[in-house]
Parts: C-alpha cells; structure tokens; sequence
C-alpha cells in the first residue's frame, strides 16, 4: 500500500504542476520561488545554502528568473554589500493563477469522474492523510 500510495501521490503532484502552467521553470528555479514565496526575502547565498549548491551555481538560477521577470533585487538595509532577493508582483501573479488552475482541474476531475458517495470516502480518506504528516 505504501508502494501505491507514494507512486500515485507522485501521479497526482506531476498532474497538479502540468495544470498551474508554470511553463518550463526547472526544479531548482521552482523551489527557490517557493521559497522566497513561503519565508520572504533572501540572498543568493543564503539560497544557495539551502539548495545545497555553490553561490556561483545559484547566481546563474537567479539570473534567469529575474531575466524572466520573476525575481528582482534591493538592497539588504541591514548589509549594504548584500542584494535581498524577492519575488515580482508578476511571479505572485502566476503562483496565484497556478493555484486557481490546479484547485479548478481537481474540483472538476472530483465531480465527474467519482459519485458523491465516492466523495465522501475520499474525504474520509483525506482525513487519514492528514493524521499521517501531523506532527
């Protein structure tokens, strides 16, 4: 059950990334936008940290993005040598956009393809998965 659980949540993870239309952003450029999305602003460095890669490797991920428009620079007030990194009003936008899309795909794909009293045990389920990843 484990097995067919985790493949099926992979399943359904690759469908929810193709439904936001994200375009062709790469693992790595996606979890530093999530990343500034969930805990603000951040430095190359410390992002490079926390992805585990060289501050040099990182800078070319950062390049990227804010050549896409979805990340931009200020200066940190703290550290004047120091850039924060943050995401555009552009990126929020698109994150948003993603959310309504995948929350739409799955609400539809719930109504039609299970009965209401299918709906039921899958929230019945839910519940359990839920108690799962509780801390």
């Amino acid at each position: 059950m484990a097995t067919e659980l985790r493949a099926l949540i992979g399943r359904l993870k690759r469908r929810l990334h193709e439904e936001a239309g994200v375009g062709d952003l790469t693992p790595s450029q996606l979890s530093v936008l999530l990343h500034l999305e969930r805990a603000g602003p951040a430095t190359t460095s410390n992002l490079a940290r926390l992805e585990g890669m060289r501050p040099q490797s990182m800078g070319a991920v950062i390049a990227s993005l804010q050549a896409a428009g979805l990340v931009s620079g200020s200066p940190d007030l703290a550290d004047g040598r120091q850039t924060l990194l943050s995401l555009t009003d552009a990126c929020r936008a698109l994150f948003a956009e993603g959310r309504v899309a995948r929350q739409d795909w799955l609400t539809r794909a719930l109504q039609a393809r299970l009965s209401p009293e299918e709906q039921n045990r899958l929230a019945d389920a839910v519940e359990l998965l839920k108690r799962l990843v509780a801390d």
